[in-house]
């Protein structure tokens, strides 16, 4: 539910962004504006719960690739410990998978970063009250990409093998049998239609699937 905002006064922003000039940048901008105090910066995402019910902001502006935790992993944190705070998702990469995902996490809104602030600014205002916002681009592409083919466990297995993990490494991290490990590894490689584990990662990161 949107938080009651009352008219006239400044709506509070937290900020989330890994690269330092272009959180620093946003935040003056944003600040800036009459009615939009930036209350936190953070520069990763495991301490976004923790700063949100400190400072109490009714907007979280979180980019998705943050070191930590990520900005959809928090999104879906706040929407159980903070549900008065709407999320607005902010990020480079226009993936629909990720559309996807910020939906189902709970944000507000989802908007790709090379956009005007004037359109930032004005997406913190209706994400209060109550609207959804989304990149129209965006959008459409999410709607021709469909849903996300991979399972939760096939998304957590290909993660664990981003860095080059052996299935050994996998079954041990995840707890799992090896035997269990391949088949996850083998139905993602399927369902990704790519010819190896490497393949995949990449296939499902561009789509925005993990």
């Amino acid at each position: 539910m949107p938080r009651d905002h009352r008219p006239g006064t400044r709506i509070r922003v937290l900020l989330a962004e890994d690269q330092g000039m272009m959180r620093g940048a946003l935040a003056l901008l944003l600040g800036m504006e009459e009615d939009i105090e930036v209350v936190a910066q953070l520069g990763s995402g495991d301490g976004i719960v923790d700063a949100v019910l400190t400072h109490r902001p009714d907007v979280a502006l979180l980019d998705i690739e943050l070191p930590g935790m990520s900005g959809l992993d928090a999104a879906a944190e706040l929407r159980d410990q903070a549900p008065d705070c709407r999320v607005l998702i902010l990020t480079t990469f226009g993936r629909p998978g990720y559309l996807r995902r910020a939906m189902e996490a709970g944000a507000a809104g989802f908007l790709v970063k090379d956009g005007p602030v004037e359109e930032l600014a004005a997406a913190i205002r209706r994400v209060l009250t109550g609207e959804t916002v989304v990149d129209p681009a965006l959008a459409t592409a999410a709607l021709s990409a469909g849903p996300n083919p991979l399972t939760p466990r096939e998304r957590e297995v290909l993660t664990a093998s981003v860095d080059g993990a052996t299935v050994a490494d996998i079954a041990g991290r995840l707890r799992l049998s090896e035997s269990t490990v391949r088949n996850y590894l083998s139905s993602a490689i399927g369902k990704t239609r790519t010819r190896n584990r490497a393949e995949a990662v990449r296939e499902a990161r561009q789509q925005g699937w993990l």
